[in-house]
């Protein structure tokens, strides 16, 4: 038990209705230092007396905020989207949209992290403009700030284009503790832009994080589902972490921050104001990789209704599968 700030009349009744004899004493020595110490205590003239025991125990940490951020981007809602037949780019504009899912997670993991050890968290998208919608959403689930990279010199990237644009505009937005992914984005499935960022970064990164293992000041140990087992790594901040689903359950957008947060200003980078101002490392300019052709899965309808003994619909199966060319 970490005795922390308790008035004096509170700790005794506390201590003694949980029949404690021995306590561990926590001294604060100012905001971010303390020591911590087993100890016996007991009551002598109205006084309360600590006593350590013979051999004598301190741990000392250093309790460090964290300034996190969270890499989000906004997909379309349903395979129904059209394609610019120039480009073969998705149009974004005015189609249905939501949150990649994966993101989710990303979120929840950074709020958990918040609650636990403190400090800030930052969401960031890169898009058109409308994909404020996906920051306004995370205000909601209790982020603290939110940066949108967008220009029109930014469209038609492939996933190393976006993950240099995104990490000029990590550079611009300033410096940060830990950067959290989803794993990847239902749009293009690449699961590639994540540890891209953390290249363009300079710093490590770790990709199918299934849990946060320990947590302290300089580092973070997190487990990974690597398919076939599972490892833990211990990495030092500054980071990035791609994270699996299912390593928290998301919570829900609270309809009180959603109205506490709706003017909350967001921060718009664009193409001027990051460092490199080369555009050929920019949008398609600076993509090695060109999309030849996305298109949406085709829907077949047909069915047919077979009825007969089991020899026969054996028979007619087995010539359908061979009509069909799959055996």
């Amino acid at each position: 038990m970490i005795i922390g700030f308790y008035t004096i009349d509170n700790l005794v009744s506390f201590l003694l209705q949980a029949d404690k004899t021995y306590c561990f004493v926590t001294l604060f020595l100012s905001e971010n230092w303390y020591y911590q110490f087993p100890a016996k205590w007991g009551v002598q003239n109205d006084a309360m007396i600590f006593q350590t025991r013979s051999r004598f125990i301190t741990e000392k940490r250093k309790v460090k905020s964290m300034n996190i951020l969270v890499c989000i981007k906004q997909v379309p809602e349903s395979n129904k989207v059209e394609v610019d037949p120039v480009t073969g780019v998705l149009k974004r504009n005015g189609a249905d949209s939501k949150m990649n899912p994966y993101d989710l997670y990303a979120i929840e993991t950074a709020l958990r992290i918040k609650e636990q050890e403190g400090g800030s968290i930052c969401v960031l998208t890169m898009g058109p403009v409308q994909a404020e919608k996906v920051i306004r959403e995370a205000f909601a689930m209790g982020a603290d700030r939110g940066i949108l990279i967008s220009d029109r010199k930014f469209g038609g990237a492939d996933v190393l284009a976006t993950s240099y644009t995104i990490s000029q505009g990590i550079k611009s937005a300033g410096d940060f503790d830990l950067i959290l992914c989803g794993k990847q984005t239902t749009d293009g499935d690449t699961a590639q832009v994540g540890p891209e960022i953390s290249e363009w970064l300079n710093i490590p990164c770790v990709s199918n994080v299934s849990r946060i293992v320990e947590l302290d000041g300089n580092s973070i140990a997190v487990e990974m589902d690597m398919t076939d087992d599972i490892e833990i790594t211990k990495i030092q901040f500054p980071c990035l972490l791609a994270v699996d689903k299912d390593i928290f359950m998301p919570r829900l957008p609270s309809y009180v921050k959603k109205q506490e947060t709706k003017d909350r200003e967001i921060t718009v980078i664009n193409f001027s104001n990051l460092k490199d101002q080369d555009e050929h490392h920019y949008g398609l300019n600076g993509s090695p990789t060109q999309v030849q052709r996305i298109f949406p899965p085709e829907v077949n309808a047909h069915r047919e209704m077979w009825s007969g003994t089991a020899e026969k619909l054996t028979g007619q199966l087995f010539h359908k599968l061979q009509e069909l060319k799959f055996i």
